[in-house]
């Protein structure tokens, strides 16, 4: 019987803690705004739902016991572009609701100072109010599109920040930018810059091609796409394999041109 009533106490304990179980955790970096936070009542109807806010693991001095506030992160000694960890503590049969979360998200502000080419092809930038860290996406023009062809890790403090990328030129004029897509999903981009590279123009060997794809006069970037416009084989070199492509028409997009060819 003293099993039973102790077992019954354990459970009574369980269930009374569980009304205190429920959390949300922000993550992100610090970009100079505050937190609002709608605080339902409890299940119950007594008390509020939120019960306690940490900031980066220390208590946060909010006044929770109200049915909206604010987690004000002056109270926390941080600097643009820190990173904060929020736990926001609350009872498990409500659930309050973060009004703002996205300003803990880096979000795309910055500058360009300066970009340009240096006289060996590297592409250098220059930029400053950077708030947040972001990779910058280098594109490259060739093919008459913007093509992916790295990524730099911003700083994303502020500042001014130099950064460089060694492109890999095509024979002729080349065209470099940078830009960053953050939460919105919209791209921010810089302005081209040119270089006039002396890489001497690249030819195919034949557009009738058996197994494999030769490029003369030296290594290029290529792309391969069947007759739909999907590309099947991509990649940098002197020749291309195509042993296991299908025959039939196909272009083939290198140094800064593209060439229709046929696969026997």
């Amino acid at each position: 019987m003293k099993n039973i009533k102790y077992l019954l106490f354990i459970s009574f304990l369980m269930l009374a803690s569980s009304s205190f179980a429920g959390m949300i955790v922000l993550e992100g970096k610090y970009m100079g705004k505050n937190i609002f936070v709608k605080n339902p009542f409890g299940g119950a109807g007594v008390g509020f739902c939120v019960f306690e806010v940490t900031v980066n693991g220390k208590l946060s001095p909010d006044e929770v016991n109200q049915s909206a506030f604010e987690i004000d992160f002056n109270n926390h000694d941080l600097k643009i572009g820190d990173k904060v960890v929020v736990n926001i503590k609350h009872k498990d049969d409500c659930t309050p609701e973060v009004l703002n979360p996205e300003v803990l998200k880096s979000k795309s502000t910055f500058n360009t100072k300066k970009i340009s080419f240096s006289n060996d092809g590297v592409l250098e930038w220059t930029t400053d109010n950077e708030n947040g860290s972001l990779d910058f996406i280098v594109e490259q023009f060739r093919w008459n599109k913007w093509v992916k062809v790295g990524e730099v890790k911003g700083l994303g403090t502020p500042g001014v920040h130099n950064y460089s990328f060694k492109i890999t030129p095509h024979s002729g004029e080349n065209r470099a930018r940078v830009k960053q897509v953050d939460f919105t999903g919209r791209p921010r981009y810089s302005k081209d810059a040119t270089y006039t590279s002396s890489v001497p123009p690249i030819a195919l060997e034949d557009t009738k091609i058996k197994g494999v794809v030769k490029f003369n006069g030296g290594e290029t970037l290529y792309e391969i796409y069947d007759r739909y416009g999907s590309i099947v084989k991509k990649g940098y070199g002197g020749s291309a394999d195509v042993e296991n492509l299908e025959k039939g028409k196909y272009y083939v997009s290198y140094d800064n041109k593209t060439e229709e060819v046929y696969i026997k």
